[in-house]
């Protein structure tokens, strides 16, 4: 694997991704909300979930993030539809694992994207805040 600090941060893939994260927009009715900051770098995350039988049925999420971060929740936005709490938060372990070298791959939800920012621990914070938003926000959803 030749990813070492010598590669490019951002990656066209990244980049693209970033590009296609959708604008913050009112969902019918909001169940569940929360607001996520990274210490490190600064990004904020919030995300609020309508939840219908304990999957998520909409989400908005309004990102202030490096384009890893705004990456990442791009994969959020894609997938979260449909899932409910316990595949949500498998994503997160696997994604942290995955991040922290524990694992070989990401998991699903195209993650693997993300694989320029995974040798940059300095990145790691704003790639897992989609995540950690859209998790706090179907926790307080599902209550």
């Amino acid at each position: 694997m030749a990813s070492g600090m010598n590669a490019p941060l951002y990656t066209i893939e990244i980049l693209r991704l970033a590009g296609s994260l959708p604008e913050a927009a009112a969902i019918e009715r909001t169940d569940g909300r929360s607001e996520q900051r990274s210490p490190k770098c600064g990004s904020s995350v919030l995300t609020e979930v309508q939840v219908d039988g304990g999957r998520v049925v909409a989400l908005s999420q309004s990102v202030r993030a490096c384009a890893f971060g705004q990456a990442s929740a791009a994969l959020v936005a894609r997938n979260a539809v449909g899932r409910d709490r316990s595949e949500i938060a498998d994503a997160l372990t696997a994604l942290t694992a995955w991040l922290e070298g524990a694992r070989d791959d990401p998991g699903g939800w195209g993650l693997d994207a993300l694989a320029p920012g995974r040798s940059r621990k300095s990145r790691h914070g704003a790639i897992l805040l989609p995540f950690r938003a859209l998790l706090a926000a179907v926790d307080e959803a599902v209550v």
